[in-house]
């Protein structure tokens, strides 16, 4: 049998630097632990900030901790709610991807670019990925039996690290494409 990994629903979400969360939450701002979320180290904050496009505008949680570059990860419907039209790439790749503005209670940062679709993609630790006999940025299929609506999620990258926990990660199109709720499993069918 296969070995199975859970397959977890990302949903938009906000990456800052510590510069742009001086900017957003005054000068003194830390991000504050709401919720650890599965990759090591790894957090939901209770700051939120307001995602604005040339459309509208949404409501994203932050993820901890502060990043090198801001990056916004959002969905094709939450794409079409704000005006942009992201491209489809890995976390930080950020080159020439779409811009927004983010609105703070205490400030606003203009992203000439930032904003993306993340690529689904499977976390895994070095013993994990030779357990299934893949490496870093295979690209592989992976099969989600969800009941009425499973399928086979195509183009999933292969992320090795010794500091990841083996979990997929798609968002809520994806999620909501394959009927997924509750505790999802799926597993590598190349």
């Amino acid at each position: 049998m296969a070995k199975q990994f859970i397959v977890e629903t990302s949903a938009r979400h906000v990456h800052v630097t510590k510069e742009t969360l001086a900017v957003l939450f005054g000068a003194d701002a830390v991000l504050h632990n709401k919720k650890n979320l599965s990759q090591p180290g790894q957090f939901a904050c209770e700051e939120k900030v307001t995602v604005v496009g040339p459309k509208g505008s949404l409501k994203c949680s932050i993820l901890g901790p502060e990043r090198s570059a801001d990056q916004v990860e959002v969905s094709f419907t939450d794409a079409r709610a704000l005006g942009v039209v992201p491209p489809v790439r890995e976390s930080g790749d950020l080159k020439g991807s779409a811009p927004c503005k983010l609105v703070g209670p205490a400030g606003e940062v203009e992203l000439s670019e930032g904003v993306i679709v993340a690529k689904r993609h499977i976390h895994l630790t070095p013993a994990d990925a030779e357990e299934m006999g893949v490496k870093d940025k295979d690209v592989v299929s992976v099969k989600v039996e969800t009941g009425e609506r499973s399928l086979i999620f195509g183009e999933v990258v292969c992320r090795v690290s010794s500091s990841y926990a083996l979990a997929m990660h798609i968002d809520t199109d994806e999620a909501n494409a394959a009927g997924c709720s509750g505790t999802v499993m799926g597993e590598i069918v190349k």
